[in-house]
């Protein structure tokens, strides 16, 4: 039989082994809480920058864009269109804003052109001169439409493109009349 000492010494590295096993248990617990946290910190920045990057684009489509208050046929073949820079823009430089207007399904032809340009089928800035459009400033341009020249009951279709930015889309509706004065948009 065992003596009472050899008991006690028992007991003793028993208890002291449970103890060490515990504190590999919490080290392990405390590793893993860390790596944890890491990659929920590391996926936290991911989305937070994708979130700005996304804001971010969705601000330079939505601000940088030509907004067209109005559109009347100024003369055979030719449209003036009163607009304006989406609040929020910076300065657009003319050649950076394209235009082009499309015929009716099944029609024949496109014009097109940027507000830089002089000519056939371009179109040219007639208010407020210089070269760059400024928001908060209305402008007027003159499409020459050659291809797609105002018709009776017809829509087309006219698309301004700021840059690499916004987007707008029109359709401009010929009632019975197409004489000058008449607004399609």
């Amino acid at each position: 039989m065992k003596n009472n000492k050899e008991m006690k010494n028992e007991n003793s590295d028993n208890i002291a082994a449970m103890g060490i096993g515990a504190m590999i248990v919490f080290i392990a617990l405390i590793l893993v809480a860390a790596v944890a946290s890491a990659v929920i910190i590391q996926t936290a920045e991911k989305l937070q920058q994708n979130a700005q990057t996304a804001g971010e684009q969705t601000q330079d489509q939505m601000a940088s864009k030509v907004m067209p208050l109005n559109i009347v046929i100024n003369a055979a073949g030719t449209l003036q269109m009163t607009w304006e820079l989406a609040p929020g823009s910076e300065t657009i430089p003319w050649a950076n804003i394209e235009w082009s207007i499309t015929c009716q399904a099944g029609g024949v032809g496109a014009d097109a052109g940027t507000f830089a340009s002089a000519g056939t089928n371009t179109a040219a800035v007639s208010a407020n001169g210089g070269t760059t459009g400024l928001p908060g400033q209305v402008y007027q341009t003159t499409l020459i439409a050659a291809n797609c020249a105002p018709a009776t009951n017809q829509n087309h279709f006219l698309t301004l493109a700021a840059g690499n930015s916004g987007f707008t889309y029109e359709v401009l509706t010929y009632g019975s009349s197409v004489a000058q004065g008449t607004v399609v948009v």
